[in-house]
């Protein structure tokens, strides 16, 4: 390992003395010294902690970054299964010998003398992610946030720290590239049309609009405009809610319904349809591997992934 080019002794004394002539004598020549080195290799890979692991999304984080090229699992944390294989509860072919770990701080410590990129999944809650993000970036990890539903004010403050310490950190609302499609396709229509509602679908939910329906009429708001009019009164709750500037949003969440997003659009004599299904957790995959690849270059946060891609 990182040593000098070998040379034999002999060829060494050859290079080092020139031939002799008979009856002539030389002057000692110094005899050459080797100087060698060694270099430990630098990992290239991206350690990752998954933090919120054994959730759906967390589980399939984990076999994805097993199999992403470039990257490393390094830890696995969350308050059930705890002391369980990672590869077990991810269900993957073979056990990763990565414990389930209750105990984010322990996990964050272990990577602190790494030589090579490391980075913080969090699937944790809303209330939970401040702490998350100072904890990591005190440890020397980049952090990537897939938590819906964080307070615009959280955001902003959590914006000035990773300003400050200069530590990269993305906050998606949402991971799916689908997804910010088809916010980008919406807004552009926008503009074109001044009757808009939206309906979505949940397997099962809580949450009314959700997170990502209110992101969405959020996004066509401010926009110079008021769609709707004539129809925004909220004394028929059959009409559904009236967010930002007149956008009706229409929930309904029932057992076996695929995740649906649509804007209807209308016009004279016409309608446009922008629909989004998501049947899989696999659906967010492509969105945090690219990611986990980004927030490595930045030294301030981002919100949204639609402003890296």
């Amino acid at each position: 390992m990182g040593c000098c080019t070998p040379v034999s002794c002999s060829a060494a004394a050859a290079a080092a003395s020139p031939p002799h002539s008979h009856g002539f004598s030389t002057l000692p020549r110094p005899r050459p010294r080797f100087v060698c080195s060694m270099q430990i290799p630098k990992s290239t890979s991206i350690k990752v902690v998954v933090n919120g692991a054994c959730k759906e999304v967390g589980k399939a984080a984990i076999a994805a970054v097993t199999k992403a090229r470039g990257m490393q699992l390094a830890g696995a944390v969350d308050t059930v299964f705890v002391g369980k294989d990672a590869g077990e509860v991810a269900n993957l072919d073979e056990a990763l010998e990565i414990p389930i770990s209750n105990d984010l701080v322990m996990v964050l410590g272990s990577l602190s003398q790494v030589t090579t990129d490391a980075v913080m999944l969090d699937f944790t809650e809303p209330f939970l992610v401040t702490e998350n993000v100072r904890q990591a970036a005190a440890f020397g990890l980049r952090s990537v946030v897939g938590v819906p539903g964080i307070e615009l004010q959280k955001v902003s403050e959590l914006s000035k720290f990773c300003e400050k310490a200069s530590m990269g950190c993305i906050i998606a609302p949402t991971l799916s590239i689908g997804s910010i499609l088809l916010q980008q396709a919406a807004i552009a229509a926008a503009f074109h049309f001044t009757q808009v509602d939206i309906v979505e679908s949940m397997k099962e939910s809580s949450t009314f609009p959700s997170c990502e329906a209110m992101r969405l009429a959020d996004n066509l708001s401010g926009m110079g405009r008021v769609y709707n009019r004539g129809d925004i009164s909220t004394n028929s709750l059959a009409r559904g809610a009236v967010v930002g500037d007149g956008v009706r949003i229409h929930s309904l969440s029932l057992p076996g319904l695929v995740s649906s997003t649509t804007v209807y659009f209308s016009g004279p004599g016409e309608v446009l349809s922008l629909r989004h299904d998501v049947t899989d957790v696999q659906a967010l995959i492509p969105g945090l591997l690219m990611a986990i690849r980004r927030v490595i270059r930045l030294k301030s946060l981002v919100y949204g992934l639609e402003k890296i891609m």
